[in-house]
């Protein structure tokens, strides 16, 4: 295997080579023969000198030198002990050359002088001098010498060494006090097969906005912060990747959460304070930031590939091992993935590719495949760490590879893709990353003469100082000998590597250190909690999608793969989307009823729905019970529903008309349903006190039935005296044409007039109404004064 020789030594150089350099020897003989008096000091010993003078290589260029070139490397010399250096010389040094990547990581890894590897100076014009190098004091070098001078052998890669020479007060003899290693790829003829590579360009962000969008018709959006603004603007992180990406030929891979966000700060939005109580408006200034941004970015992406994650990049990890048992997750991560070509669409003008799943760190298990390719991608980028080779191959294979099931995983090399984390703000750490990548891609490419494809699969969300060293890479990349850029899907549809690995690795190989970082099972059932509300409020809405596409986005960022490591965070954002529904639904409500009082056998009782929504709600039941059917009907029966619609920001009184069947107090709930019968909203509950004769009511009709009683009492005691007197003395003739009627032709009308109703002196006062709203038949028996309607 090609990765036994990770470990021999260099490759044999010309002999020109060695001689120039042992004249360059013999020229300096002094220093020679101070060293050759010293004995040999061993990599640990070392390491412990070097620490005396920190060497930095701030530039290497060019980056992939030819043979008319000339080669300039630039750093500084930091004397770090507590004595002054004298006679100090900074040399180049060319050191073994490199045949496999994995040598390339040894050589990175290795610290302190390592005599023989490391090579010898270059000496003769190729150094510089410092008479004395003064405590903590930086002191900057450059060298320059031409490519041919190197005496490089063949197309390889070469251990370049920039080393300190100097004395101290204690060690009073020229020693080796410092020392930094880089790579120098060279290959100035190009190479008959070039590695088809794909780098991919992450555009992608923290979650930004929630899911409040203001209380007015035009849907202001509301953001948790102005941090994208800072990403976006002059010199931001965001900024930068736009302005670094639009040169280079990449794969651009987007989150559409993003571009919706800056599409959104385009026009009126507001941001939450700090303690989110209160808002405030962008200004101008930053909407046209925003602006400006999308058009750059529009023109940067207009002739690459464009690949659209979904929507707010839901973590598939998470999802797979802690989401898939609660209801609804995966319903979430389809949404996403639905909405994410639309939004790219119409902001970018481009039409995005959304066959691919890109899980944490290329980080993968059969729960994690399955998950990421539920909601329609058919491929998953994985890395060459989760994905290890295990068929003995001496080479790197293509990204591509089947994996079952119709999927196809493409592989991003490890090495290339990590070759940027960590702090890449100082020139010396991102020049020698530079160096090291071109190093790995070149090895790569001399592993054999097939033609293969590579992915570069940087974090997700590069630094500003990373992009730049990433860009400065890829740059020098296109611009060897060795390789050619390839877009995604091109190299996910090429031939895969027989020998390559196609088995998945176990979910119990899956970084433990990724796993904690992982959204847990309650955040998802709290997402599921939330979408239940949504579900149950939307139903009432006369312009649903003014909340559930919002609400729905919302849903979709609480997954966000951002949240990783913010545990805290997340759960913030979350609570802060479900309280906000719930304020909304809050808005649609019962208003709080008094005790009712119901004075006879029926009368309507009014409840008043309130909407304080922009839009108008319908699809809405309101129901009223009452609990003591036996004392009061709503309708004729226990309960009574009516359907409710209410305009925006208006109320309506719905009344229900109800029926005593026995004087008490009645106990009434108003509830409010939605027409699938769902309760919605918290119910009122009132009394009704039924109250139906009141005690005065009672005391008018029983006076007036005693003056009836009284009165034809009199009428029946005055006939019956008349008749006797009229027996005793006979007719009377006279007395019968006096009493003879007005109109003979109306024989009723003098009975009538005989009772007594009230014209004559002696005739009883009657109540002006004294029949009663229930019919006298249907007085309760029992003599308790109530009534009961039959």
């Amino acid at each position: 295997m090609a990765e036994a020789a990770d470990f021999q030594g260099m490759s044999p150089s010309p002999a020109r080579r060695w001689l120039r350099r042992t004249g360059a020897l013999l020229a300096g003989a002094p220093l020679l023969a101070g060293l050759l008096q010293l004995p040999a000091a061993s990599p640990a010993q070392a390491a412990d000198t070097d620490e005396t003078v920190a060497v930095s290589v701030n530039s290497l260029t060019p980056s992939v030198p030819t043979d008319d070139d000339t080669l300039t490397v630039s750093g500084t010399v930091t004397n770090k002990g507590k004595q002054a250096v004298t006679d100090a010389q900074v040399d180049l040094r060319v050191g073994q050359e490199l045949t496999t990547r994995s040598g390339i990581d040894t050589a990175a890894k290795a610290t302190g002088y390592q005599p023989g590897t490391d090579g010898l100076p270059l000496g003769g014009k190729y150094l510089k001098k410092f008479a004395k190098l003064t405590p903590g004091v930086a002191q900057p070098f450059s060298i320059s010498v031409p490519v041919d001078e190197l005496e490089l052998g063949g197309n390889g890669i070469y251990q370049i060494a920039v080393s300190l020479t100097g004395e101290t007060s204690t060690q009073s003899w020229p020693q080796v006090l410092g020392v930094e290693r880089t790579f120098l790829p060279y290959q100035p003829d190009g190479a008959d097969t070039k590695t088809r590579t794909t780098v991919l360009w992450p555009l992608i962000s923290t979650v930004h906005m929630t899911a409040q969008t203001g209380s007015n018709e035009s849907q202001t959006p509301v953001f948790r912060d102005n941090d994208l603004i800072e990403e976006i603007g002059p010199g931001g992180r965001l900024e930068q990747m736009v302005s670094l990406g639009k040169d280079l030929d990449i794969t651009w891979v987007v989150d559409p959460d993003l571009l919706a966000s800056v599409d959104a700060m385009t026009r009126s939005y507001r941001v939450q304070s700090e303690d989110g109580t209160t808002t405030t408006a962008g200004t101008r200034a930053d909407q046209e930031l925003a602006r400006r941004w999308l058009a750059r970015l529009q023109d940067a992406v207009a002739d690459n590939e464009v690949v659209a994650l979904p929507f707010a990049d839901p973590d598939l990890a998470s999802l797979a091992h802690n989401g898939t048992a609660v209801t609804g997750s995966l319903g979430h991560l389809k949404e996403a993935t639905d909405v994410a070509a639309d939004t790219v669409e119409s902001i970018l003008h481009v039409k995005p590719t959304t066959d691919f799943a890109w899980p944490v760190e290329g980080a993968v298990d059969p729960s994690i495949v399955k998950v990421a390719t539920s909601a329609g991608a058919d491929k998953v980028l994985a890395r060459s760490d989760s994905l290890e080779e295990t068929g003995g191959l001496t080479y790197t294979p293509s990204a591509a590879r089947p994996i079952g099931g119709g999927t196809t995983a493409v592989v991003a090399d490890a090495r290339l893709s990590t070759a940027f984390q960590g702090d890449m703000t100082r020139a010396s750490t991102s020049t020698l990353a530079v160096q090291r990548f071109l190093a790995q891609s070149l090895a790569l490419n001399l592993q054999t003469d097939d033609q293969r494809s590579i992915v570069v699969a940087p974090q997700r969300m590069p630094t500003a100082g990373q992009a730049r060293a990433l860009a400065e890479a890829v740059t020098a990349l296109q611009d060897g000998g060795w390789t050619q850029s390839q877009d995604l899907t091109t190299t996910a549809t090429a031939k895969p590597d027989p020998g390559a690995t196609t088995k998945v690795p176990s979910g119990s190989t899956y970084p433990s250190a990724l796993r904690k970082q992982e959204l847990k099972r309650s955040a998802f059932e709290q997402i599921a909690a939330t979408q239940t509300k949504l579900g149950k409020f939307k139903v009432i809405l006369s312009d649903e999608s003014r909340v559930v596409t919002p609400f729905g986005r919302a849903m979709n960022r609480g997954m966000s793969t951002s949240w990783r490591g913010q545990a805290t965070e997340a759960a913030v954002y979350r609570n802060g989307v479900e309280t906000y529904l719930e304020s909304l639904a809050d808005q649609v409500s019962l208003i709080e009823k008094s005790e009712t009082k119901l004075s006879g056998r029926s009368a309507t009782i009014p409840v008043t729905v309130q909407n304080n929504l922009v839009q108008g709600v319908d699809n809405l039941v309101l129901r009223l019970t009452s609990t003591s059917p036996r004392r009061l009907k709503i309708g004729g029966y226990a309960y009574e529903e009516q359907p409710v619609a209410v305009s925006g920001g208006h109320s309506q009184t719905v009344k229900f008309t109800t029926s005593a069947e026995a004087n008490g107090q009645a106990k009434v709930i108003a509830q409010l349903y939605t027409e699938d019968g769902q309760k919605y909203g918290d119910p009122v509950r009132f009394d009704v006190k039924v109250t139906e004769f009141t005690a005065t009511v009672m005391l008018v009709i029983g006076g007036g039935f005693l003056l009836l009683v009284l009165a034809g009492f009199r009428m029946y005691t005055q006939r019956k005296r008349a008749a006797r007197k009229a027996d005793e003395n006979g007719p009377d003739t006279s007395d019968e044409a006096a009493d003879a009627p007005e109109n003979p032709e109306d024989p009723d009308e003098r009975p009538a007039q005989e009772s007594g109703s009230g014209t004559g002196a002696d005739a009883p006062e009657q109540p002006s109404d004294p029949t009663p709203d229930t019919p006298a038949e249907n007085a309760d028996p029992s003599g308790t004064g109530e009534r009961v309607d039959r």
